[in-house]
């Protein structure tokens, strides 16, 4: 008799490669950028290749959009099978437990019960699983090279020391007493997909047509992480991951049966034409837009920003000759990732070319790089305010970002 089609290897492999992912994705350095990585020090946000710095905080701001969306639209698609196949708490857990079970320990009223070498040895085996995903986090913020030669040379910042104790601590407390006790009491998930719920969310069940099918071997019950009774109908506790639907196929297999719980689409079966409906089709719909709105606008970003300012702490004054020079401070930004060179230039309102004092010319900044200048524009004194305009090139003369200033009349002191 052939095996029963089980779930359990599916849902296996899915946990392995997405925490394998999860953990080499600060590794992967295109460029030496990260795919994804919020980078304090330079305040940027590191993704797939490019920096959004700061000043870019409406690029930030719609991928942020872009997630939630795209939380949410799971949510109402798939329901809680997000806890049980993909939560990093659910695999910390089925790590833990696994683990637990290898060293022939059993876990009752969510406490360990075993021969103390085996509980101790479970308990290093945590807290090294604690300090390795509280590391993970941190490779997001620093980069993991970085960090981790830091860490082993003791020149770890205070306060990025600190951080890595404090979550390392928590995730252990997690791993050795709390467990699934975060998703039956204290994760909110659970309550918000409950308002999200819709007929043709994706639902685990035993529906009522299979009730009578049932042989009441409680094969789901001990199966079930939750401690919860699936025939009882939807509870908030299930996470949806499919150990109960496993069992009653491997009892019913041996009955030549097929089992009795089963993964719909809404709690009558509706099919996947029952996600066809206005708030799946809205979510959608939203989430194109902001993929694309995102992508047009990091495809079509500056290769480099030019801000200016007149200076605060040197006023203009009058030459010699009659001219005005007024001191200015220039912040430039390289936003691509390669090593580039520019050329800074100044006109008046009526186009005419300016004198620039300082160095403005071959400027060579590195992938990223951000740079403040300090230069002079030598013009005509004026008499009323006029604007001057401020225009970047790179080395192959194309005009890049251009920026203005307003010069104001000096009083009639002359200076050499």
């Amino acid at each position: 008799m052939s095996s029963p089609k089980l779930l359990s290897p599916y849902r296996r492999k899915f946990q392995w490669l997405t925490s394998l992912a999860i953990l080499l994705i600060p590794w992967i350095q295109p460029g030496g950028i990260s795919l994804l990585r919020i980078d304090v020090p330079t305040l940027s946000l590191q993704l797939f290749g490019q920096v959004l710095r700061i000043e870019e905080l409406f690029l930030f701001l719609l991928f942020c959009l872009a997630f939630g969306i795209s939380f949410l639209l799971i949510t109402l698609v798939s329901g809680r099978v997000w806890c049980g196949w993909a939560c990093p708490q659910t695999t910390l857990n089925d790590l833990a437990e696994w683990f637990a079970g290898k060293m022939k320990l059993r876990i009752v009223g969510n406490r360990l019960q075993g021969g103390l070498w085996r509980k101790a040895l479970a308990q290093l085996f945590y807290l090294a699983l604690a300090a390795l995903v509280a590391a993970n986090l941190l490779w997001y913020f620093i980069a993991p090279q970085r960090f981790l030669a830091e860490l082993i040379t003791a020149e770890l910042h205070t306060g990025v020391m600190l951080t890595f104790v404090v979550l390392a601590l928590l995730i252990y407390l997690d791993l050795a007493f709390v467990r699934r006790l975060m998703c039956k009491e204290f994760c909110p998930y659970g309550r918000i997909q409950t308002s999200l719920v819709d007929p043709g969310t994706l639902t685990l069940h035993l529906p009522e047509s299979e009730q009578e099918r049932c042989i009441r071997c409680n094969s789901c019950v001990r199966s079930c992480p939750m401690e919860i009774d699936i025939r009882d109908g939807y509870q908030v506790e299930c996470i949806n991951c499919g150990r109960c639907l496993d069992a009653c196929r491997s009892v019913m297999h041996k009955r030549q049966q097929p089992g009795l719980i089963h993964y719909t689409f809404g709690v009558d079966n509706l099919g996947p034409k029952a996600l066809l409906n206005l708030r799946t089709l809205l979510l959608s719909l939203a989430l194109v837009v902001l993929l694309t709105l995102l992508g047009v606008a990091i495809v079509n970003r500056p290769q480099a920003t030019l801000k200016i300012a007149v200076s605060h702490t040197a006023g203009s004054r009058l030459l010699k000759d009659g001219q005005q020079a007024t001191f200015f401070n220039a912040w430039l930004n390289n936003r691509t990732t390669e090593h580039a060179t520019y050329r800074l230039t100044a006109r008046g309102s009526d186009g005419a070319a300016l004198t620039i004092k300082g160095q403005t010319t071959d400027l060579k900044l590195q992938g990223g790089e951000n740079r403040k200048l300090d230069f002079v524009l030598v013009s005509p004194a004026v008499r009323q305010p006029t604007m001057i305009e401020f225009v970047l090139f790179d080395q192959l003369q194309r005009e890049l970002d251009l920026a203005a200033a307003q010069l104001t009349p000096v009083a009639a002191t002359k200076e050499d």
